[in-house]
This record gives C-alpha cells, sequence and structure tokens, in this order.
C-alpha cells in the first residue's frame, strides 16, 4: 500500500509503494495539499495492483492518470506506473488536421468561449475529459457515429454518475457536435438522437422554511454569519460570490435597496448587477453587522472572508463554506439538506412568487422565467393544504347553498299550494254565472 511522507523542513510530500519487483519506487510530488498527495496515493495504488495482476486499469483511475499534465504522468511512467505521452511534433500536422480531431476541435471551441463563467468552464472541462477519455484526443470527428454516441452515455452511466449529470454532460456533446456541423467538418451530429432528459434533480429540492432556518441562524457563531445565512435564506443571493462581493456602498439605507454584484452573470450585458429590497427579514441582521463593522471597512462580510480573495477580489476557485455550515445545522439539532445554499435561494424564489409577479421575483434573483420554473419554483405541504381546505370548504357551501335553494323552493310551493286552496275556496262560494246565450249552460266553476 502507498505511503505519503512529508519533510519536516520543507513541507515536500512523496509517495512511496512497492512494487511487483518488490522494490520500493518513490513518486516524488513537491509542495502539495496532503488532499491532493492522498488522491494520488489511491490511484498509485491503483495502478500498481493492475500492473501485478496484469488486470485493466479501473474506468476512475484511468480518467484521473488522463486529466494529469505532462508532468506529472512523466514521474508515474518512471516508476512504472503508466505509458509515456508521445508528444505531436508540429510539423507532422496542419492546423486543419488538429482540429478535425476530437481534441483539438474541443480544445479550439473552449477556447472560444470567452463570453461564460468560469463554473461554466469548468463543467465544459469536465465533459471534455470524459470524451477524450473515452475516445482519446486523436480520434477524427467524422468517424464518431450514433452508435458510438449511444455508447458514451452508457460509458457515463457506468462512472456512476448521477442521471442529471449525464444528461447534462450528453446535452453539451450534442452542442459541440452541432457547432462541428456547422463549421462543415461532420456531416451530421451523431448526439442528434441522444435524448438530454432532466437536467435538474428533484429529488435534492427541500424547501426550507422559516422556522427552521430562524433555528440555524439561533446557532451561528457570530453576526456575520447570521447575515450570510439570511442573505441565502431571506435575499435569495448565490453563495459564495454574491454575499462576498457585497460592498457596504452598495447597501442604500434611504431607498431601502441593495445592489447585488452578480459574477456567474458579470459577463452578461446588463447582467453585472440588480438590485433587491432590504426585505425585513434582513434588516435586523445588516444592521448588526454594521454596527459591529470598523470604519472604513469595504467589504460587508470581513471575517469570513478568505485570504485568497482579499487581494483577489472574483476568484472563487477554493471558497469552501459548506462545512461550516454543515456543522452550524447540526448545532441547531437539524439534519442538513442535500444542497445547503442553492436550497435556500431556491425556497426564497418559491416564497416570494406567492405574493409578486414572477417577472419581479425573476428581476430580485437574477434568473429568468424558464430557469425558475425548471429549477428554483417548487410545489410545498402548503400548496397541498391550502388545496385541501378549500376543498373542504366548497363542499359545504354547495350543501349550504343546495339547503337554502330547497327551502326557498318550498316556500314557493306552500304559497303556490295557499293560493290555489283560496281560489278553491272562493269558487265553491261564487254563484253560478247566468248566461243568456241560447244553447249555452250555465259556468259552474271558475274561469
Amino acid at each position: 500500500m502507498a505511503s505519503i511522507s512529508t519533510e519536516k523542513t520543507t513541507g515536500r510530500r512523496t509517495i512511496q509503494f512497492k512494487a511487483g519487483d518488490r522494490k520500493r519506487r518513490s513518486i516524488r510530488l513537491g509542495k502539495v495539499s496532503i488532499k491532493f498527495a492522498r488522491t494520488v496515493s489511491h490511484h498509485v495504488d491503483k495502478l500498481n495492483t493492475a500492473r501485478i495482476m496484469r488486470t485493466g486499469v479501473e474506468v476512475e483511475t484511468a480518467e484521473w492518470v488522463a486529466s494529469l499534465d505532462d508532468v506529472m504522468v512523466e514521474k508515474l511512467a518512471r516508476v512504472g506506473l503508466c505509458e509515456r505521452r508521445i508528444p505531436v511534433e508540429p510539423e507532422e500536422t496542419t492546423e486543419a488536421d488538429v482540429i478535425t480531431t476530437l481534441g483539438g476541435f474541443l480544445t479550439n471551441e473552449i477556447s472560444k468561449r470567452t463570453d461564460v463563467s468560469q463554473s461554466t468552464l469548468t463543467f465544459y472541462s469536465h465533459t471534455q475529459r470524459n470524451l477524450i477519455t473515452y475516445f482519446g484526443a486523436d480520434k477524427p470527428l467524422p468517424e464518431i457515429t450514433e452508435g458510438d454516441a449511444d455508447d458514451f452515455r452508457r460509458y457515463l452511466k457506468d462512472l456512476k454518475l448521477a442521471e442529471v449529470t449525464v444528461n447534462r454532460r450528453c446535452s453539451l456533446a450534442k452542442t459541440w457536435f452541432r457547432v462541428a456541423v456547422r463549421h462543415r467538418l461532420i456531416e451530421s451530429n451523431p448526439f442528434r438522437d441522444i435524448s438530454a432528459g432532466k437536467k435538474s434533480n428533484e429529488s435534492r429540492q427541500r424547501f426550507i422554511d422559516a422556522d427552521t432556518i430562524a433555528r440555524v441562524i439561533e446557532a451561528a457563531p457570530d453576526s456575520e454569519w447570521r447575515l450570510l445565512i439570511a442573505l441565502a435564506r431571506f435575499g435569495g443571493l448565490r453563495v459564495p460570490s454574491e454575499p462576498l462581493s457585497l460592498r457596504w456602498s452598495d447597501v442604500d439605507w434611504n431607498r431601502q435597496r441593495i445592489t447585488v454584484t452578480a459574477p456567474k452573470t458579470h459577463h452578461l450585458p446588463g447582467k453585472e448587477t440588480r438590485e433587491i429590497p432590504i426585505f425585513p427579514e434582513l434588516a435586523e441582521p445588516l444592521r448588526e453587522v454594521w454596527e459591529l463593522t470598523e470604519d472604513g471597512a469595504e467589504f460587508v462580510i470581513t471575517q469570513n472572508r478568505p485570504a485568497s480573495l482579499r487581494n483577489n477580489f472574483g476568484n472563487w476557485q477554493g471558497v469552501n463554506l459548506r462545512t461550516r455550515f454543515e456543522r452550524i445545522i447540526k448545532r441547531a439539532g437539524l439534519k442538513p439538506w442535500p444542497r445547503l445554499w442553492q436550497n435556500l435561494r431556491s425556497s426564497r424564489e418559491t416564497e416570494l412568487a406567492e405574493s409578486f409577479p414572477l417577472h419581479v421575483v425573476v428581476s430580485w434573483l437574477g434568473n429568468s422565467e424558464a430557469v425558475a420554473a425548471r429549477h428554483y419554483l417548487q410545489v410545498t405541504d402548503e400548496h397541498f393544504s391550502k388545496a385541501t381546505v378549500k376543498a373542504v370548504q366548497n363542499p359545504v357551501q354547495s350543501d349550504a347553498a343546495a339547503s337554502c335553494f330547497v327551502s326557498q323552493a318550498d316556500q314557493w310551493h306552500s304559497t303556490q299550494r295557499e293560493t290555489r286552496q283560496k281560489e278553491t275556496a272562493t269558487c265553491e262560494n261564487t254563484r253560478p254565472f247566468p248566461l243568456v246565450a241560447k244553447g249555452l249552460e250555465p259556468l259552474t266553476s271558475c274561469l
């Protein structure tokens, strides 16, 4: 089993393992995090076992090796754990030839996307890695068939990815190959018949009610955490980017509004910022932090702001508030919900949609009506309760109305009956009307 050693003076880490020839091999990693070192150690064990047992490498480990840079692959190759990468000589191929291969096309296409956020580029890289691992970077685009696309979808499922993740990556692959068709690199899209399916996982949706979040806020360790949770649940802000981008100059106490900077959509014209009201639920925690803030402070969230952001505003890679938030939820005696921060934003949008027009709600939360309906708006227990109450009330109201109608009908019939009885009595007491016309008998009943 591979082991990790760390030099006390320099902090450099080394992976050591015993190969099939019973000789100890070492892989020097340099100054890396213990998390990365453990990942390397895990996959080194898998690669070493496959070499000793002369079996295939597990898919997860093969993907990991494919995602490494050339330097790290060379280190693994030196100890016999993988094959060396053969660099492609520039003179052996032209730029047009490179683009017609899968690897060249994807690299070229992604490099053009300067109009998307960093999180979208990360999603692109995951799908790119899957395609390269399965087909190979040198796979010519025209050789990928509809059957290959079906096999790729099954490959993603074999990786034990969530159904939504499989759908999203297949959908992106379909988009990329459609671009290849438009550039006339291929004649038809092999992914055209691949069903995208659902791109949201409804099983991970949760509506976090006000009482629950009140318990969580009460368990928070300080005023900034209370405000952070309130901004997510009652302001609908995206965590971490939007609360950590919030400056005191964005808070307009006179107009009772907050200008929210949106790093996720800053590349879209007109979507760089948006305004939200200072909702009643935000007023108290916001003032509490304001009163404790030192004069001249720029950002609203300071104590919980990672050091990596203090001099590099807008870089959200590595920002992790989830672990601390989970502890706060458990301290409140609750079980963490599936999507800690997104479920809060979704709950707020569902709540606001009950009281305001949807176009107003999406303006405040910074998404579209289509996205809100697909990913955020939820059907809650309260909706069922309201429907049940109405269903119970309507039969009662109907019975009352029917009873009233029957009573009125009975009264009308009773009145008509009394009238006929009076008319009959009047007729019986009336003498026969004398008729002098020839051949006619006098009438003995009322007309």
